[in-house]
């Protein structure tokens, strides 16, 4: 047996029979003076970014429409314009933050293609470093994620306001 010890998955699933409604759109309903809290660390004019809460690296963020919807081709042009600009501000913070060597960036569009949520559609950019991927997934079937989500919010949430 492996353990991993990810203390903040405690509440998710102590409550996770609980939920109501979208997640998504719940963090960015939070007055600003909570955010931190439900990971949202800007918002736009159309879209926002989030931390991913279960991220597959550190420093794991979403870019999500402020509109509820799991269909791409209902967006307008101008939430996906917000939404490419909002990459563009993820891609800078998480460069000055972290120093990735490159990046994942993506969308899961239905439950067959890998969408956790299928009611809102969401972004993904995961950074990556060289030798990142060890056998650590491949053997042990664990991930390890090195950084704390309050640290890696504090540091992207500063590269942000430094950007902005």
């Amino acid at each position: 047996m492996h353990i991993l010890w990810a203390p903040w998955r405690s509440h998710y699933v102590e409550n996770v029979d609980n939920i109501e409604g979208c997640f998504l759109c719940h963090a960015i309903n939070q007055p600003p003076d909570r955010w931190k809290e439900v990971l949202v660390l800007y918002k736009g004019e159309g879209s926002f970014i989030i931390l991913n809460k279960y991220p597959y690296n550190s420093g794991h963020l979403m870019v999500v429409p402020l509109e509820h919807t799991g269909d791409f081709l209902s967006l307008g042009d101008d939430v996906l314009a917000d939404m490419n600009r909002l990459l563009k501000l993820s891609l800078r913070a998480l460069t000055k933050a972290f120093k990735p060597h490159g990046f994942n960036v993506g969308y899961n569009f239905g439950r067959p293609a890998g969408a956790g949520l299928e009611t809102h559609l969401h972004m993904h950019v995961v950074p990556r470093w060289n030798g990142d991927t060890n056998f650590m997934p491949v053997i042990g079937k664990t991930k390890v994620v090195s950084q704390s989500l309050g640290e890696t919010y504090d540091r992207l949430k500063k590269a942000i306001d430094e950007l902005t």
